[in-house]
C-alpha cells in the first residue's frame, strides 16, 4: 500500500536517531517544510539539534511539537527485523520509533501539506518544534528552544505533542496534563559504633524509620478531576560500611513525588520536612524538580481534538494525565492549551516497536481536522 505518512515515515525510521543524534530526520522534514513557506531554524547545542520551524507571523499560533530521538534498540539479535530497517508484517510497521514518536512526525508533516494545500491563505501561523534530545537528559532540547522563544516574547496559542498515547485504538486517549517530579536525597546521621555497644553509638535506621513509615501513609492531596492523588515513593536506601558488626554513621534514602496540580513543590518540601523534624532527626535534604505539572482543561483546542478523533475514528476520546512527563513540561511555560495526541503506546521502547498501518493515515486526518477547526477563516 501507498501512502504520504506510511512513505515519510519509512524515510525518518530508516535513519539510526539513537539519542541524542538525530541522524539527518530533521533535515528531511526541513526539506518538506520550506517549499510551503515555513523559515527553519536551527537551534543547535552539545550534539543535540532542535529545529524551530514557522509559517506567517499571526495569531494564533498553532505548533507541532515532538522528537525525532529513540531509545537505544536492545539486542538486535531480538527484533525479528532489522530495527532501522521498518518492515511491514500481518497488518503491522515495525521499526525502531513507530509509536515512539516518528509515525506522529510524518503524520503532522502531511497534515499541515494537506491543511495548507487546502488552506494556502489559512489565519494565524503554524510552527514545529522539534528535539533530538527528549529519550535522553533533555537538556539541551526542547527547553533551550522555549528558552530562546520566551526571550523573543513569543508564546504559543495552540501546541500538539506526538508522544504516543492511545491505549487500544488510535484516539481512545489524550494527554491533557502530566503529573510533576520531586525528587530528594535525604541523609539521616547518626552515630557509627560496633554493634556490640549501640548505646555507645546512635542508629539512623532505627531512627529515621517511623518518619519513614509515617510519610509513607501520608495523603499528600486528594487529586482533581484530572489528576490522581500525589504519590510519594522511596527508590533506594543506602546505609551501612558493608559489615555486620557496625551500627551506620548515616543513612541515605531517595524518594520520589509524582504530584499534581493540587499540590506545588514548595507545600511537598514544607510538609515533609515537617514530618522529620517530629521526628527530632538530624538529616539534610537535597531537592530536585524534574517536572513541574501541567494541565489544559476544556476549551478550543480539546474540544477540536475531541471532535477530530469522534470525525476519524468513530469513537469518544478519553482525557487523562497518567503515565510519566513528557517535553510538554517546557513548552507548558509558553503555552496554555497543550495536548499530547499519538498512536497506541504498547510497543513504546520495546523490542519489535511497531504501529498498525491504518492508524498512519487516521492519525494525519485527526491533525488534519483539528487545523481545519482551529485555523479555518
Amino acid at each position: 500500500m501507498s501512502d504520504p505518512t506510511l512513505d515519510l515515515v519509512r524515510q525518518i525510521i530508516a535513519r539510526p536517531s539513537v539519542t541524542p543524534d538525530d541522524a539527518g530526520c530533521m533535515e528531511i522534514i526541513a526539506a518538506r517544510l520550506e517549499p510551503l513557506g515555513f523559515a527553519c531554524e536551527f537551534i543547535n547545542r552539545n550534539g543535540v539539534t532542535n529545529l524551530w520551524a514557522r509559517r506567517g507571523t499571526a495569531k494564533p499560533l498553532f505548533v507541532f511539537a515532538g522528537h525525532t530521538d529513540v531509545v537505544p534498540t536492545g539486542p538486535l539479535d531480538k527484533w525479528t527485523s532489522p530495527p532501522f530497517a521498518p518492515e511491514i508484517r500481518d497488518g503491522m510497521f515495525y521499526g525502531r520509533g513507530a509509536a515512539d514518536m516518528k509515525s506522529s512526525l510524518a503524520a503532522m508533516l502531511t497534515a499541515t501539506e494537506a491543511f495548507i494545500a487546502t488552506h494556502p491563505q489559512h489565519p494565524g501561523s503554524i510552527a514545529f518544534l522539534l528535539t533530538s534530545d527528549e529519550e535522553g537528559d533533555a537538556v539541551d532540547g526542547t527547553t533551550i528552544v522555549v528558552e530562546a522563544l520566551k526571550a523573543r516574547g513569543e508564546t504559543l496559542d495552540f501546541c500538539i505533542i506526538g508522544e504516543p498515547t492511545s491505549v487500544d485504538t488510535l484516539g481512545d486517549m489524550i494527554k491533557n496534563g502530566r503529573r510533576g517530579s520531586l525528587s530528594g536525597r535525604l541523609t539521616v546521621k547518626g552515630i557509627q559504633c560496633h554493634i556490640a555497644y549501640p548505646h555507645l553509638g546512635r542508629n539512623p535506621i532505627h531512627e529515621a524509620a517511623p518518619a519513614l513509615a509515617e510519610l509513607g501513609d501520608t495523603e499528600w492531596d486528594q487529586g482533581n478531576e484530572y489528576f490522581p492523588p500525589t504519590t510519594w515513593q522511596i527508590s533506594n536506601i543506602h546505609g551501612g560500611t558493608g559489615a555486620t558488626n557496625v551500627v551506620p554513621g548515616s543513612v541515605e534514602i531517595k524518594f520520589n513525588f509524582r504530584f499534581s496540580t493540587a499540590s506545588t513543590p514548595e507545600s511537598l518540601q514544607q510538609r515533609l520536612t515537617a514530618i522529620l523534624d517530629k521526628h527530632e532527626l538530624d538529616y539534610e535534604i537535597d531537592w530536585t524538580l524534574g517536572a513541574r505539572p501541567f494541565l489544559t482543561g476544556r476549551g478550543p483546542l480539546a474540544a477540536a481534538a475531541s471532535s477530530a478523533i469522534r470525525e476519524v475514528c468513530g469513537i469518544d476520546t478519553e482525557l487523562s494525565t497518567t503515565g510519566g512527563t513528557s517535553d510538554g513540561r517546557f513548552i507548558a511555560e509558553i503555552c496554555d492549551q497543550l495536548l499530547e495526541i499519538g498512536p497506541v503506546n504498547a510497543t513504546s521502547h520495546k523490542i519489535d516497536e511497531c504501529v498498525d498501518i491504518a492508524a498512519l493515515p487516521q492519525l494525519s486526518a485527526i491533525y488534519t481536522r483539528i487545523l481545519e477547526q482551529l485555523l479555518s477563516a
